[in-house]
């Protein structure tokens, strides 16, 4: 597709307010909105809908969008459309506390997809219609084309499908981003796929610029408002402990023969454990690594500036506001180390194993045979959703998952004999860590994973619980293959939420309590 029918006089004609351009969404619409872990996401025309929205509620009449982004956004998209009670349904990714008291209470119904998939399941038809695209981008060139912002999440597909599209141009990010982004275009639908030729991370296989229609472009605002940059907490013990268990694996691996001597490329979910494997590694023996990842984070940036990083590939920049200010003053350095892809490139399965990425993701809970729940608090209530890491963990080289071995202050054990709700089964699992220690499930029976993940990442408040609770599944008269007490499973959860006690007394006192 070409930037069609662009001249000096277009984005004049186009420009309006935020008002005006929010007026031209119906209500039912499905849009797609840019934006990607608080990165790059519209911020004036979804506060504009959003006080449309309540005037017409207050008119009696119900007015509600489908909301498809990239990943989470923030508060001035998702929040203010939730607060309004303007979306009807959400994917594949969110994170305000509004939104998932919503999709919790049923008011929004959520559709928690791999990112991976989202844009070929747009493509494929099967999400419906896309009617409208809002998309943030940082700038315009002469002859039409889009300079990215500091996400692309999904919004060269969102581009291509949408009926109408509104523009929001944000003076605010920096211009030198331009040249930071590939955008590969040379993908096809089933069954005239052809191979993508990316070979190593930091590859460059399409262009700069996001092509866009101008004959479907009905609006163009201009805003100047910065990115949701939050600052993430320094490390704790918890947190350094998991990642000093990680950096000795890894070390271990290299002196077996089985990762070379720079690693492999890292991938790395967002917060503060991320923060702190990074830190670690920045501080490690690793030279010349690479990353092929979703969002680079300060413990990314902090590698590229030391050298221990050397080229970053990603769909989003989620800085802290001190990391951001190191961006902006040093984006030259940067822009040469650093690639921003549609995260159809960046969580692509086959590109995830073909290259083979490390990955490491946390979780909530892991049972003890290594499946593993990210999104589910007691089975029902959703927190974020899957994101990407089932798109990494399933096919990279290395699949890490880890959460400190308890919560909620010690009263509830992160181990469980069965995971309340599954995201990743046991066998996309590779290695679980906690504070307490790793353990390497590759090559092992069910069995044999429960007593090595009990013994390794158990809270030793909950092992004596978690060793009878085996034991006893061992004995019963069930399969020995995956040993289950099924209703005892099942209410290890409510035990522990109702009564917020640590099983600290011995296999008698679990036993008693079940």
């Amino acid at each position: 597709m070409q930037s069609l029918q662009f001249n000096s006089a277009t984005l004049a004609s186009k420009t309006m307010s935020a008002e005006a351009a929010a007026a031209l969404i119906p209500a039912g619409a499905r849009v797609g909105m840019s934006g990607f872990t608080g990165a790059g996401y519209p911020k004036a025309v979804p506060a504009a809908l959003a006080e449309r929205i309540k005037k017409l509620r207050a008119a009696g009449e119900d007015f509600r969008i489908g909301l498809w982004t990239g990943a989470s956004t923030a508060s001035e998209l998702d929040g203010v459309l939730a607060e309004a009670d303007g979306i009807s349904m959400r994917l594949p990714y969110q994170s305000d506390p509004t939104v998932r008291r919503q999709i919790n209470a049923g008011q929004v119904q959520y559709t928690d997809i791999h990112l991976s998939h989202v844009a070929q399941l747009a493509w494929f038809g099967f999400l419906g219609n896309l009617d409208v695209a809002v998309v943030e981008v940082a700038g315009v060139t002469p002859d039409g084309l889009l300079v990215p912002s500091t996400s692309i999440g999904n919004n060269k597909s969102w581009l291509q499908l949408a009926d109408t599209i509104i523009l929001e141009i944000n003076t605010l990010q920096n211009p030198k981003l331009e040249g930071m982004h590939d955008i590969y275009y040379g993908t096809h639908l089933p069954p005239k796929r052809q191979p993508i030729p990316l070979l190593h991370a930091g590859d460059r296989i399409g262009q700069p610029y996001l092509q866009v229609d101008w004959s479907r472009v009905a609006a163009v605002v201009y805003t100047h408002q910065p990115d949701r940059n939050s600052a993430f907490a320094a490390p704790d013990d918890h947190s350094q402990r998991i990642a000093s268990h990680i950096i000795d694996f890894l070390s271990q691996e290299v002196a077996l023969g089985r990762l070379p001597k720079e690693l492999l490329p890292l991938q790395s979910g967002v917060g503060n454990i991320a923060n702190a494997v990074l830190s670690g590694l920045n501080e490690g023996p690793f030279e010349n690594m690479t990353s092929y990842t979703e969002v680079l984070q300060d413990g990314m940036l902090a590698m590229l500036k030391s050298g221990k990083l050397s080229m970053a590939s990603a769909t989003a920049l989620s800085f802290s506001p001190d990391a951001l200010q190191e961006f902006n003053e040093n984006i030259d350095f940067y822009r040469q180390r650093i690639v921003l892809r549609p995260q159809e490139m960046s969580n692509h399965p086959e590109l995830v194993r073909r290259l083979g990425v490390i990955a490491m993701n946390a979780m909530i809970e892991a049972d003890i045979y290594g499946n593993v729940n990210s999104t589910h608090i007691m089975g029902t209530r959703m927190m974020n959703g899957i994101g990407g890491s089932g798109d990494f963990a399933r096919n990279a080289y290395l699949s890490f998952f880890m959460t400190p071995s308890t919560a909620k202050d010690g009263s509830i054990s992160c181990i469980v004999p069965m995971v309340s709700h599954v995201d990743h089964t046991e066998h996309d699992v590779e290695i679980i860590v906690t504070e307490q220690g790793l353990a390497d499930l590759r090559g092992l029976s069910p069995t044999q994973r429960a007593r090595l993940v009990i013994e390794k990442c158990a809270h030793p408040d909950f092992k004596p619980a978690l060793r009878d609770y085996f034991e006893r599944a061992l004995a019963s008269q069930g399969g020995k293959h995956t040993p289950h007490l099924l209703m005892e499973a099942l209410s290890w959860h409510q035990r522990f939420v109702e009564t917020g006690r640590m099983l600290q007394s011995g296999p008698e006192a679990a036993s008693q309590s079940a």
